[in-house]
């Protein structure tokens, strides 16, 4: 028999398209040859619906959408996800439907409460399994988080399951995809049953799913492997309750993964929100240069436009890299000066400043001039204005509120900086695209005379390193330090994380792709006494 596995990238709310497109996945697998079809975790609300599933309106919705879905089926069992109102209670549950009819409901036991996860604020868990006879194989379904645990394979396979599969919202991070087949792997050899693992595709928000499904045998091998980042119908044949090994694997290259991950990102969040396009600042520099990279491979060149704003310290280098760039990709560059608007806000400020040097404060004027003319633009064209800034700046507050800050969409917002070179070179590898001065030259804001990003922060290399134990790891200063990290260094780092906690609440959405971004899984309090730097020997008190 053959297994449909429908990798769907579903719109959160869209009840009636997301249907449409479990139909058009359903007809598909049935031409095929398909018997069963698994479609992703909540794939007829999308996911994750957040605070929509406390509104009665929008489950009750659900229910309509799911009896008009089930009525279309024929000929083919389809598992379905979706929210679940019964008794009073909520459930993340799948429907099998077949015959015109939902047959049988299966609930998820084990809910997430960690990272980008917060089920238990919205679902109660199952408790019963759910087993399933489809062409004499008994199919044992759960769902995502449940198969983390032993406990729902092991009573699914108790209850006869023969098979086990598993619908899944599973977001990307760079250590996920190996996370999941380490664990699906060790629960088929618990069990000794073959796994089919459906995976969601596609961006909401500051989450980006990579889809790549698989299928592993009884003893833990895969035996076949859905391509990443791509929408698709992927059939798997089984002879009985064994599975025919199919050729393929992921691409072993992290760079790969996080470009797709950050043009579905772009490409969907433009999207699904109806955005007829972006614009962005290009600087010259690294991260503008990979952001409008990153924009025009989702969106095409004819809807990203960029906007060049020299001041008095941008130099001649920065002002011929843009255009240079601008050229290569085929994009619309604008050329609009900042010059009169700082005067003239210097002029205005003459007064107030008069007998005080200039600091922080002009570079920032500045910053905010670009911005103000970046959301004028977007206002008066209806594109969405992208952010340039990396993970590595956003994590000490080198940059400017309502400056190089003001946008509706961070695209580097969990990309640290060594990281951004490394994407650079990735993406010219596959066609060039960044004028290679671009990435060779010291990065600069460019805000005053030989400015240079050094001059304000660690080298880049020690600022990640400490940024990655801390914030991605949880490490705690002195666990940092006894890896081999300069103490000085370390308290500095972990001090400015604190201070500019009320930066990043300000900041636009972005995509995540670590273990943990600033986003979802960061939640620290503004207002807080706690100063975990300041225990270690030479801490800035």
């Amino acid at each position: 028999m053959h297994i449909a596995l429908a990798q769907l990238d579903q719109v959160v709310g869209d009840l009636a398209g997301n249907a449409r497109r479990i139909l058009d996945a359903a007809g598909a697998a049935r031409r095929g040859g398909a018997s069963l079809v698994v479609t992703p975790e909540l794939s007829l609300c999308g996911y994750p619906p957040e605070d929509l599933l406390l509104r009665p309106a929008f489950l009750d919705a659900c229910e309509s959408e799911l009896a008009a879905l089930a009525a279309a089926v024929r000929d083919t069992t389809l598992v379905v996800g979706f929210p679940e109102k019964r008794d009073g209670r909520r459930h993340n549950a799948l429907a099998v439907i077949r015959d015109g009819r939902v047959e049988s409901v299966g609930r998820k036991q084990q809910l997430p409460n960690y990272t980008v996860f917060d089920e238990q604020r919205y679902f109660s868990p199952g408790d019963a399994p759910c087993v399933v006879d489809v062409d004499g194989l008994r199919f044992g379904l759960i769902v995502c988080e449940d198969v983390w645990f032993p406990g729902p394979a092991a009573q699914a396979r108790a209850a006869g399951a023969q098979v086990i599969v598993v619908p899944n919202g599973s977001p990307y991070h760079t250590r996920q995809q190996a996370a999941r087949l380490a664990v699906v792997s060790a629960r088929a050899r618990e069990n000794g049953l073959p796994i089919v693992y459906v995976n969601l595709v596609g961006g909401q928000d500051e989450l980006v799913f990579d889809g790549a499904s698989f299928v592993v045998a009884a003893d833990g091998s895969v035996a076949q492997q859905v391509p990443a980042w791509h929408e698709t119908v992927a059939l798997a044949a089984f002879d009985g309750a064994v599975p025919r090994p199919v050729r393929g694997s992921l691409d072993p290259r992290l760079e790969a993964h996080v470009w797709h991950a950050l043009v579905m990102g772009v490409r969907d969040y433009v999207g699904k929100n109806g955005f007829p396009g972006v614009l962005l600042g290009l600087s010259g520099g690294i991260d503008s240069a990979l952001t409008l990279a990153i924009a025009v491979d989702a969106l095409g060149a004819d809807r990203v436009r960029a906007v060049m704003m020299p001041s008095r310290y941008t130099s001649a280098m920065s002002v011929d890299d843009a255009r240079e760039m601008a050229g290569i990709l085929g994009v619309r560059h604008d050329e609009i000066p900042i010059e009169g608007p700082f005067d003239a806000m210097l002029a205005v400020l003459a007064d107030e400043f008069r007998g005080l040097p200039a600091d922080a404060t002009e570079e920032n004027i500045q910053a905010r001039i670009r911005g103000m003319l970046m959301m004028a633009l977007s206002n008066k064209s209806g594109a969405i204005v992208l952010t340039t800034g990396n993970k590595s700046e956003m994590a000490v507050g080198y940059a400017t509120l309502y400056g190089d800050m003001a946008g509706g969409f961070a695209v580097l917002k969990d990309i640290s900086k060594t990281l951004v070179y490394r994407l650079a070179r990735y993406r010219n590898a596959l066609g060039r695209a960044i004028p290679e001065r671009i990435i060779t030259r010291a990065p600069s804001a460019e805000l005053r005379e030989n400015q240079t990003d050094q001059d304000s922060l660690p080298p880049y290399d020690v600022l990640d390193a400490i940024l990655e134990a801390y914030v991605e790891e949880n490490a705690s200063p002195a666990e940092i330090v006894a890896r081999g990290w300069p103490a000085e260094a370390v308290a500095r780092v972990v001090k400015l994380i604190k201070v500019s906690e009320y930066k990043r609440r300000q900041s636009a959405v972005g995509i995540r792709i670590t273990p943990r971004g600033f986003g979802k899984d960061w939640r620290f309090p503004i207002t807080s006494a706690w100063r975990d730097w300041d225990r270690l020997p030479g801490a800035a008190r």
